[in-house]
């Protein structure tokens, strides 16, 4: 295995986990943002308002993205078992 192979296997990682973190972090960084607003313009300072819905929207986005995100992991590890042995020398 050379250097290029490496680099490659490592890209193709790091590219699946974004793909993969996308949703949650989408949902996540709008819930936030809402929220924000809402506190914003009501002047409720409660630091607690601000985790409990991040955690559901994450929590949702994940049951909802649940059969994607499986797909995603399984061709990609699907593409890595079939190119092992190029890998391997």
């Amino acid at each position: 295995m050379d250097e290029m192979q490496i680099i490659e296997l490592g890209q193709q990682a790091m590219l699946t986990i974004l793909i993969m973190s996308a949703p949650m972090l989408g949902f996540g960084l709008i819930v936030g943002l809402s929220v924000s607003i809402f506190q914003t313009i009501t002047s409720i300072q409660e630091q607690t308002l601000t985790f409990v819905p991040k955690i559901v929207a994450v929590f949702a986005s994940v049951i909802i993205f649940g059969p994607w995100l499986l797909s995603v992991i399984i061709n990609y590890t699907n593409e890595l078992f079939n190119n092992l042995s190029r890998f391997i020398q």
